[in-house]
């Protein structure tokens, strides 16, 4: 049974036949607290009279089903997720009603109450394949239609959906009637419905094309954080850039931006109506990283009005162009038209590895993954689609030219406008407009999985110069292919105590070994950097030399994105085993104090956290925990008060606390007997350091209650949660494990925050037994508990902090013998891969 799976070629047929003319969707959300009263009126036409088809809904009681004015039976017209479809006339009206169920997992219709004053907010979530949820469709991203949304909600709500909001019409005993105008033609999966008690700020976008209405909406109990000043000015600047970079007028009339609560996802480009997590209005202070991704997540999804809304893929195996393109167009937009003007040293700092990390992964893809139905679709929706797309389009920029590359773009909306498309359209389109043969290129980067490293290899003279010089080129033995990169090599020398470049050399590199005959002769430099300004999507090594440099103090290079690839070329060569764990963390605590890039001084302690629990050999951990320990509270005693440094290094300490003076002095700050002058205790740092103690015992239920009765938020419930799960007793991990893998009333946001608290390093004893319980629990919990419950719940409770050699066996008779879900045993095979790695390290730093 198909359940709720569709394949490619289920989708092709019915796109082969039919043609959607229109949606009619009148919801009721004044029935129930737990369902929803949905009626579809879907209207489409059929080139092969007779046929049958099959349209979708997903859990729902199906009260009518009628077709061309014919009632069907729902009891054997309705079976797993499908209504079948029989008989179908040229021209066809099929009248579905239903009640749909409220969603708690982000999935479909969402309904949350806000504890913090008992008011209710409603959304929709519907990317990949959750329209089906809420209203009856073909849900598939090529039967575009326009969509007519009739809503009845109580009258004091806010209702918002993809067109433009109209007046509601009173109806009685306090409720209305908001009669929606027809949408543009549009996909399914971006049609929108959120309502509720939510708080509304209005403005308008004037701009070369006209006017744009402009609308931000958050939770009343946020109110006070919505720095609407701000989003107003990103939303302006965003919208003078791709109306004039795409040259096509916005196409959705008005643009609402929603922040919401327990979001699954970063935002949602929904056209016209775009929703983002309500964790982006933060209540405590943030350093500026935080803000540089939220205005990189807002630019985002205004790309995706153009690339994804207006031109939509015909089928998921073109995914990666959506969500590629907006994420290239996104910090392409922040650099060129917003303050966060070094936003791709940001990108490279952070985002980029977690692409380098996902490609390295046994279960990693081709960027044109092949998505042969919805269930490969949710599986691949990763950050290859993302960090290594967007990587390989700016190398694509760089390859044929900014300006013949928005050409070709401009000529591609302008071609398929509302319509459908596919990759070879866009390739045909920047063909034309750069006058380059890109089918190859094509083939080698986006039909190929993997990542390869270049290494510099050279002999010198008796001077000092290099006699011989070229780049080597190599691939994994499973993911074998070598591609063309457009690669930067800078030779840096030391000048006056900074690291300042001399020469830049731009080449291609093709095959196993390139010659770059333009660097023959010159003196070898103190540091060798190949991928300068960070062209290429590729790992790179340092030579002797260059690695013994940076180990000397990265802070003497001043330039903040060649600084982002030598700390990525460090921590490649650590995660590889080229480089002690110990080694690492030394480079972090000699030169994170003078990282200038708001990412990289977020994501580096965290990076060399993780070589500290994880990499570093057992009889070295403990004197490495204690250096990092110690270093940490140095960092944190000469950063500037009141600065983002400081932050981050009490954050970080809190991470790494574990001995008895530094626990106390954790306690001191939650107290106000400690102070640090310019830090602020505020309630977010409260729960970090409420967190850490409990990790380390020190923290007991009633305390964590306690600290829960001073912020009774929907953040502080999660943080509470957290917490819980963390702290090393068996009771409380028997207590975090029934949240985790096996109650269905617990909301997604929250369940997460108990999974990623649950395993922590130094634990062993109580987390042992979860071994097991882990593998049980995968054989069903994929079928048993959903994608998103699962696809949390797999990834993140895999006991990686049990790093072992019994563990890997114990994985594999698992992995020989398990009948679980495909996608289930992704998720374990990818743990697996990640502790083994940790092992290859751990036996690297054993050498030191």
């Amino acid at each position: 049974m198909p359940g709720t799976n569709l394949t490619r070629e289920e989708a092709q047929t019915r796109a082969a036949t039919l043609a959607v003319e229109s949606y009619t969707v009148d919801l009721a959300l004044t029935t129930s607290e737990t369902t929803f009263a949905s009626t579809t009126t879907l209207r489409f036409t059929c080139s092969e009279p007779g046929t049958d088809t099959f349209a979708d809904l997903v859990d729902a009681t199906v009260h009518e089903i009628t077709l061309n004015g014919v009632a069907i039976d729902p009891a054997t017209a309705y079976s797993d997720s499908r209504i079948a479809l029989t008989g179908l006339a040229a021209e066809n009206e099929l009248v579905v009603r239903a009640d749909c169920t409220y969603s708690r997992t982000g999935e479909g219709l969402h309904r949350f109450v806000d504890p913090a004053d008992g008011r209710v907010y409603l959304y929709s979530q519907f990317e990949v394949p959750d329209a089906r949820r809420v209203f009856t469709t073909f849900e598939q991203p090529d039967l575009k239609s326009v969509f007519t949304f009739n809503v009845t909600a109580p009258e004091h709500w806010k209702v918002v959906s993809n067109a433009a909001t109209p007046e509601p019409r009173p109806v009685g005993e306090g409720t209305a009637v908001w009669n929606f105008p027809a949408t543009e033609r549009m996909s399914t999966y971006i049609t929108a419905l959120v309502a509720g008690e939510y708080h509304a700020v209005f403005d308008t976008y004037r701009g070369k094309h006209g006017e744009i209405p402009l609308g931000h909406y958050c939770r009343q109990s946020l109110v006070e954080h919505l720095d609407v000043d701000e989003l107003v000015l990103l939303t302006k600047q965003g919208f003078e850039f791709f109306e004039d970079a795409f040259d096509f007028p916005y196409p959705f009339g008005k643009y609402d931006q929603l922040y919401v609560p327990e979001y699954n996802m970063g935002a949602m480009e929904n056209a016209g109506c775009v929703t983002l997590r309500d964790e982006y209005l933060p209540r405590s202070r943030q350093p500026r990283s935080f803000y540089e991704f939220r205005c990189s997540v807002i630019l985002h999804e205004m790309a995706h009005m153009w690339f994804g809304d207006l031109v939509t893929m015909k089928w998921w195996d073109d995914l990666w162009l959506n969500e590629s393109f907006a994420e290239w167009a996104c910090y392409h937009a922040a650099v060129e038209a917003t303050s966060y003007d070094e936003s791709w040293t940001g990108f490279t700092n952070a985002r980029k590895q977690t692409g380098y990390r996902q490609d390295q992964l046994p279960s990693t893809h081709p960027i044109a993954a092949d998505n042969y139905d919805l269930q490969a679709v949710e599986v691949n929706f990763d950050m290859i689609t993302y960090a290594k797309g967007a990587s390989v389009l700016k190398q694509l920029v760089a390859w044929v030219g900014l300006e013949p590359f928005l050409a070709g773009l401009r000529q591609y909306f302008k071609d398929h406008a509302f319509g459908n498309s596919e990759f070879a359209d866009l390739l045909a389109a920047l063909e034309a407009s750069s006058g380059r043969e890109l089918d190859g290129w094509a083939k080698e980067w986006l039909q190929t999985a993997g990542v390869n490293t270049l290494t510099p290899e050279f002999e010198l003279a008796e001077d000092g110069t290099y006699s011989s010089f070229a780049v080597r080129q190599t691939a994994s033995a499973e993911q074998p292919a070598l591609r063309r990169h457009r690669l930067g090599i800078g030779l840096y020398d030391e000048v006056d105590g900074r690291l300042v470049r001399r020469t830049y050399l731009e080449t291609d590199v093709v095959g196993e070994r390139t010659e770059v005959a333009e660097a023959v002769g010159a003196a070898q430099p103190d540091l060798l950097l190949l991928n300068d300004q960070d062209l290429a999507y590729a790992k790179i090594r340092l030579d002797e030399r260059s690695l013994a440099t940076l180990l000397g103090g990265l802070g003497r290079l001043d330039d903040s994105l060649a600084r982002a690839l030598c700390w990525g070329a460090a921590w490649d060569m650590t995660r590889d085993a080229e480089l002690s764990a110990s080694a690492f963390v030394d480079l972090v605590l000699g030169s994170i104090a003078d990282e200038t890039d708001a990412f990289g001084l977020s994501v580096i302690p965290r990076y060399a956290a993780m070589a500290v629990n994880s990499f570093t050999a057992p009889e070295n951990r403990e004197a490495v925990r204690a250096r990092w320990e110690r270093g940490l509270r140095g960092l944190l005693s000469s950063a500037e008060p009141g600065s983002d440094h400081q932050l981050t290094f009490v954050r970080a300490l809190a991470g790494a606390a574990h001995s008895d003076a530094v626990l106390a002095e954790l306690e001191g700050l939650l107290d106000g007997s400690v102070s640090i002058d310019g830090l602020e205790v505020d309630t977010d740092l409260r729960w970090t350091l409420v967190g850490a103690l409990a990790r380390a015992g020190r923290a007991d239920g009633e305390r964590i209650d306690a600290e829960l009765a001073r912020d009774t938020t929907i953040s502080g419930q999660e943080r509470a949660a957290a917490a819980k799960a963390a702290r090393p007793t068996a009771a409380a991990k028997a207590e975090a494990w029934e949240m985790a893998m096996v109650r269905d009333d617990v909301p997604n946001e929250t369940q997460r925050s108990v999974v990623l608290a649950f395993h922590q390093h130094g634990q062993d004893d109580v987390l042992e037994p979860y071994v097991e319980a882990y593998l049980d629990a995968a054989e069903t919990i994929w079928d048993e508990k959903g994608t998103q419950r699962a696809s949390t719940a797999l990834e993140f409770m895999f006991p990686k902090p049990l790093a072992s050699g019994w563990l890997l066996e114990r994985v594999d008779r698992w992995l020989a013998t398990t009948t679980a879900n495909p996608a289930a045993q992704r998720y374990v095979r990818e743990g697996r891969a990640e502790v083994a790695r940790y092992l290859a390290g751990q036996a690297r730093d054993a050498q030191e």
